[in-house]
Order: structure tokens, then sequence, then C-alpha cells
């Protein structure tokens, strides 16, 4: 159980009161500090649900105890690492981050819209110096806390703690143009007895990028989970749940989406539990019609957790069933001929575990930049899964 520094009084996370002692420390924008070392390590406090969490500050995991539920494993074990200090820069002093987009957030003249991905050789050649659109998504899920499991929150994460989630995380951060909290649109849960109140703060959140001006268009960006794709008279469009009306998206981006994504693609047909959840910066026209200008994809499991292959997802759907928790890795900007850790367990004894799947047709290229990643962090205990060899080993 974590306990606490708030001022010169200490709590722990499950003390009478806690929620009216946070509400206070909120408001006065206090500090709390989490005692699992020594000195104490700074967290901040989030407005969640009408609830108030203590929450870790950005990057900073590895700072707590593998014991404690703060901690996260080394960000050098996943795409994170050669985007800190470049294209993330954190304020110490606040916790937030400063992010380096290498995407616009504004529209000028015809330009065309498209699919992005890490995979083309513009990101690899600039991956430290900007983050591409997915590398938003990516970030923002691990800021989220959404990349993390334990079978103890079984059927208590669904859209609204995702959507919660994200804009939290979204406060946390900052891009050329402002706060990406005020940037970032993620719908509601729909509920039709709530139908006007929604719409009344869809409107309000949409009304930056609608009307006519002159000069760029501003553009906003979403993440949202995908429906279905339909054809339409001139192009295609994006059904997203919790939404009344589709973005629509052109043939070219259409094609590419369907070239760059195909593994994303293939996994979620695969399996009506997997969700496909897309990030697009898009456009309101004068009309009311919302347009998609880049987009990018991935693929979670039914516990909103990413995987890029049915390997991770069978790792994933064990892990699942234990009360020990698992963290998941992602690309970030990376292509996948380089080696991540797949999954961390921070909580076994008496090191943590950094769990590898190593792709079947690997060149030696790969195993020797794993091989740099395992010896590199001699306080982690390396599993690895060679898909050539033959089945998943016994977990640790």
């Amino acid at each position: 159980m974590r306990q606490f520094t708030i001022g010169d009084r200490t709590f722990d996370e499950e003390a009478v009161g806690l929620q009216t002692i946070l509400q206070h420390a909120y408001e006065r924008k206090l500090r709390p500090h989490c005692r699992c070392r020594q000195p104490a390590v700074p967290m901040y406090i989030a407005r969640v649900d009408g609830l108030y969490l203590v929450k870790r500050m950005p990057l900073s995991g590895r700072d707590h105890d593998p014991g404690c539920p703060s901690y996260e494993p080394p960000y050098e074990l996943s795409g994170l690492g050669p985007l800190i200090g470049n294209a993330i820069q954190i304020d110490e002093k606040t916790g937030s981050a400063m992010l380096k987009l290498d995407f616009s957030l504004s529209k000028r003249g015809s330009r065309s819209a498209h699919a992005t991905s890490s995979e083309n050789a513009d990101v690899v050649r600039n991956e430290a110096k900007k983050l591409s659109l997915r590398a938003v998504l990516h970030y923002l899920w691990d800021m989220g806390e959404l990349t993390e499991w334990t079978s103890l929150w079984s059927g208590k994460r669904g859209w609204g703690r995702v959507r919660s989630s994200l804009m939290n995380a979204a406060r946390q951060m900052t891009v050329r143009s402002g706060a990406l909290g005020d940037i970032l649109f993620v719908p509601e849960v729909f509920h039709a007895g709530d139908r006007k109140a929604i719409a009344a703060r869809r409107a309000a959140a949409l009304a930056p990028i609608q009307g006519a001006g002159t000069g760029p268009r501003r553009l906003m960006i979403t993440v949202a989970e995908v429906k279905e794709f339909a054809s339409s008279r001139s192009g295609q469009k994006i059904v997203v749940r919790h939404l009344p009306f589709p973005f629509m998206i052109e043939d070219s981006a259409w094609k590419q989406l369907n070239s760059r994504y195909v593994a994303e693609l293939e996994l979620w047909r695969s399996n009506q539990a997997f969700h496909l959840i897309a990030i697009a910066t898009f456009q309101i026209s004068d009309t009311g019609i919302a347009s998609i200008e880049e987009i990018a994809m991935m693929v979670v499991n039914e516990n909103w957790v990413p995987f890029e292959s049915i390997h991770e997802q069978r790792l994933l759907g064990c892990l699942s069933e234990l009360r020990r928790k698992s963290i998941k890795g992602l690309r970030f900007n990376l292509p996948r001929h380089q080696p991540i850790a797949s999954v961390t367990l921070p909580e076994p004894r008496p090191t943590p575990v950094a769990m590898y799947i190593v792709p079947a047709g690997t060149d030696r290229d790969y195993e020797q930049a794993l091989a740099e990643m395992i010896e590199a962090r001699p306080e982690m205990t390396p599993w690895i899964w060679r898909v050539a060899d033959g089945d998943m080993p016994t977990l640790p």
C-alpha cells in the first residue's frame, strides 16, 4: 500500500477521508510525495471521473521502488528511450512534457491527406527529434497508464475510463500551439439520456476549428475507436464509436492506410474482442463535415492493452489472468526490425522481469541489438521467447 506525504502529514492510500484531503491539496496545488523510497518521490493529484487520484509524474516511474504500484520500467527498454530530451522535454518543476511533432496542426491550401507510419525512412531518420502521430498515441497511452494491467482490474476498464486517462495525460503535455488537452478530442461514451448535454460539450470542444476564416485552417487531434469503414460517393469514411458523424478520408490516404497498417487491420479483423484505435488530425469544413488530414492506428485487446502480433496477444492473455501487474512496452517511432521489451513484470523478486519476443526471421543485427539491450539493464531479469524455436516458454 502506498503512503504519501502532503505538507507535513502522511497518509496511506486507504485512509479515511482521503478524498477530502486530496481535494484540498488539489485546490491549493500541493504536491504529494510517495514514501516508497527516500528521498520521497514527487507526484501530482489528478481529478478523474469525479475522484481525486495521486499519479506519478511523467517519466518518474523508475524512481519508485519496483514493489510500488507507481513503478514503471526504464524507458530505454521501449521506443520511448530515444525521444527523451529530444522530442519529449520534461519540465522538472511542473512535470509537464513539451512535445515536438513531425506533423502539422494546420492546413494550407489543398494539401492531400495521408496515413502516417513509423515504418518509413523519414520517420526512422528523425526518430529522436520529433514525435510521429503514432508516437503521440503511444505516449498518451503510456502516460495514461493504459499499458498496465492486473487481473484485479477485470471488467473495470471501458471506453469511459480510457477517455478519462487519455484526457488527463494530455493535460500534462504541451505542443507548440499550446496545451495538448485543448486540441485533443476524444468522444464521450454515448448515453441516450444525456444526449443533449453530450452534444453541447462536443460542440464546445470542436468550436475552435469550425467556421470560415482566412489563412491556414486549424486542426485538432482525435483519438477514437474505429467501428467500421464504409464507402462514400467520393473517397471513404471512417465511422467511430460514440460519435453521430463519420470522418471522411480521401481515396489516396485510404490506400496508404490499408498498405501501411496491414498487420493492425488483419489483427483487428481476426477477433471481435479486439479494438482498433485511430489517432488523426482533422478539420471541419464550412459545411460541418469532418475530414482527416493524417492518421495512424494501433490495435488493442479486450483490456485496451496494445499489441502488435498474435504472439504478444497470447503472452498478454496469459498475464491478464494473474494478480501481478504487467506493463506493455510500445514502439513509439521505432520500426519493427528493432527490438523492444514487449512486457515488463515489475513485482517478481529478486528483480523485475523484462520479457522479449523475437519474431521468426530476425537477422544478426536484431540479435546484436537485443543482446546489447539486455546487457545494458543488468537489474532486469530477461525472459525471451524466440518464436522460431517453438512454443512460449514457461512464465517466470
